[in-house]
């Protein structure tokens, strides 16, 4: 696919941090600040992660990106890089063969690229699991409501059997429970209801509490009990519980309107409609169609395979997706809301959460839940894993981590008193020939390193 013009591509400092991509493209808006205080990140290391993202753009390894770190709550670096949205589907239309591939080939470049801005939404995919899901567990479990170490099936009354009754909230949260990674539930279930009963129905994949097994399905479940446990949908429980209290505007779910999916920007942001011709609401695109899903469905040797015939159903997305959640499970089988994906946010109110969880569980003006609540969730069990969240390697102590898989990752280093958040557009280049994304993971581990050596 062409490209457009290349900016100034600051190819050796990747090299140097060992995360150099395998492209090159981009225009930069940023505001860069040394921070108060001594200690990391330090200015030079500021700037080599402004670099290190403005490189990966002007490289054209995703197409464009997001970075904001704050220390001790204050804005140090806060920057865009590239397009919100630089290709769409060739001949402007759904094509009338899909092609599983969607590689760059299949995509034209818009003839106005979409700018990115500080204030552009992104579908936050896995992250999903603790900017919501964890967040709604984590004031249950303050206010009493949810015990840690209680079955599921307190909740699911349901959930039992094939040593189900054994599974706790603990291992949903830890990936633990024994359940299936991913499964895709929309063969099988129509909306969320279905879904449930489907998940319900699995043998389980491993025995409970032997090894971790990142599940997909563990939070679809607690976003469940969740639900079920509050008397509330999903995504209404944390906009009135979490979202609203912390002053946030631009952070929800966006229920589809069709779970079959007959055009594209089903479903609006709950409670603040966000059009992507509004200045402060512009969203970033990511896939066109669901091409690696459907590769995992079709081709048992990408590590996935299903029981039955892959043509068996065929509603996969024939557009570029803008504003509407890219995980298949979440569109087509929960309407947009599920506890593992479905959340979309900016880079700057992702920055108030992680604040909020820096603090102790206290924000300006209250309290989210208790200090010792906060200690609990981020505590490591063991295998790099938290209550939800994951905790880095090659971080301080006490740091927490997630990603999501639309290029989308968030760190806290409470020893730093650190928030950054990274997000990416990743898929909105399309698959290479293997049939994967652009791996960000080394960018996301540079500007880490950057950020706290």
């Amino acid at each position: 696919m062409h490209k457009i013009s290349v900016i100034s591509a600051l190819a050796s400092i990747c090299y140097l941090l060992a995360c150099t991509p395998d492209a090159d493209s981009s225009d930069a808006e940023s505001t860069l600040g040394t921070g108060p205080g001594t200690g990391p990140p330090s200015s030079e290391g500021l700037h080599i992660a402004d670099s290190l993202v403005a490189s990966w753009v002007s490289m054209e390894a995703v197409p464009g990106a997001v970075l904001r770190v704050t220390l001790a709550g204050q804005p140090v670096l806060e920057a865009a890089y590239g397009f919100a949205q630089l290709a769409d589907f060739g001949s402007g239309q759904y094509p009338p063969v899909f092609d599983d591939s969607s590689s760059a080939s299949s995509l034209r470049l818009l003839d106005e690229p979409l700018g990115m801005t500080i204030t552009t939404v992104f579908d936050l995919a896995s992250v999903t699991k603790v900017m919501a899901t964890t967040m709604a567990i984590m004031l249950l479990v303050d206010r009493g409501s949810i015990d840690l170490e209680a079955p599921a099936s307190r909740y699911l009354s349901d959930f039992t059997g094939d040593g189900k009754s054994a599974i706790t909230i603990t291992h949903l949260l830890t990936h633990r429970s024994g359940l299936e990674q991913w499964k895709p539930t929309y063969y099988h279930a129509a909306d969320a209801e279905e879904a449930y009963a489907y998940i319900r129905d699995l043998p389980l994949g491993w025995p409970v509490g032997e090894g971790r097994h990142y599940s997909d399905l563990g939070f679809m479940l607690l976003g469940r009990i969740v639900e079920t446990v509050s008397g509330l949908p999903l995504d209404q429980f944390v906009a009135n519980q979490v979202y609203d209290p912390l002053g946030l505007k631009a952070t929800g779910y966006r229920r589809a309107t069709d779970s079959r999916g007959r055009g594209p920007g089903n479903g609006a942001l709950l409670r603040h409609p966000v059009g992507s011709a509004t200045p402060d609401g512009v969203f970033a695109a990511t896939s066109h169609g669901n091409p690696f899903e459907r590769r995992m469905v079709y081709d048992s040797a990408f590590g996935y395979s299903i029981a039955g015939d892959p043509s068996s159903w065929d509603a996969w997305r024939r557009y570029t997706l803008v504003g509407e959640v890219n995980d298949g499970n979440a569109f087509h089988a929960f309407g947009g809301v599920a506890g593992h994906a479905g959340l979309f946010s900016t880079a700057r109110e992702l920055g108030v959460l992680l604040q909020m969880l820096l603090d102790g569980g206290a924000f300006p003006g209250g309290r989210f839940v208790s200090q010792e609540i906060v200690a609990r969730f981020l505590t490591t069990t063991g295998e790099s894993q938290a209550l939800g969240w994951q905790t880095p390697d090659d971080a301080p102590v006490g740091s927490f981590v997630h990603t999501g898989f639309t290029g989308t990752f968030v760190l806290g280093v409470p020893e730093l008193g650190l928030a950054v958040v990274l997000l990416t557009n990743r898929q909105n280049d399309g698959v290479n020939a293997s049939g994967s994304y652009p791996d960000v993971g080394p960018l996301q581990r540079a500007v880490l390193q950057a950020l706290t050596r």
